[in-house]
């Protein structure tokens, strides 16, 4: 397990996935925010592509589960993607049960998969996408050193409504590990 202040990094299990299904997923708003695509509901039993781990499918992946390191509770999940061992670059992303929200677990998240991407993967560049209005997710990239590169004006269509994303990077000669401001 890969270990911050608050929370650790660790295999998905298979008894997290009803969770975040029911958390983060089955809410068509929280989903519509957080995904690349359009909602659409899982039918019971099935597999959900979002959260199932099969590394020789997607090897440019890596996803986590995320835990409180007092008590072991999971609180979210957390990847890093888009792995491009070329350019030695990889995408953050992240999702906090609402009930997790709030406490400073964003910015632990993005300290550890900062530290994962860099110094155990040995990356370069770390980026996040995000909503403008993702004041939480914002804060937490910023306060690890991420520095606005840009502003996608429009480009995401979230329920019915084209929204920007901000586009945020590192790099590691960038990157503090101890600096959450």
């Amino acid at each position: 397990m890969l270990r911050g202040g608050k929370i650790g990094l660790r295999a998905r299990h298979e008894d997290d996935i009803p969770i975040l299904r029911t958390e983060l997923y089955d809410d068509v708003v929280n989903s519509s925010r957080a995904e690349s695509g359009p909602w659409r509901p899982i039918s019971p039993g099935a597999k959900d592509p979002r959260l199932s781990v099969d590394d020789a499918k997607d090897p440019g992946s890596v996803p986590f589960s995320v835990v409180e390191l007092d008590g072991g509770a999971l609180v979210g999940t957390a990847t890093l993607w888009g792995i491009d061992t070329h350019h030695r670059a990889a995408h953050i992303g992240l999702g906090l049960l609402p009930s997790s929200r709030g406490k400073g677990y964003g910015t632990d998240v993005v300290a550890v998969l900062c530290h994962y991407g860099f110094v155990v993967r040995g990356l370069h560049r770390l980026q996040i996408e995000t909503l403008a209005d993702n004041a939480a997710m914002l804060r937490s990239a910023e306060r690890n050193g991420f520095v606005r590169e840009g502003v996608l004006r429009s480009s995401a269509w979230v329920m019915g409504e084209f929204l920007d994303e901000v586009l945020l990077g590192l790099l590691v000669q960038d990157w503090k590990p101890d600096a959450k401001g």
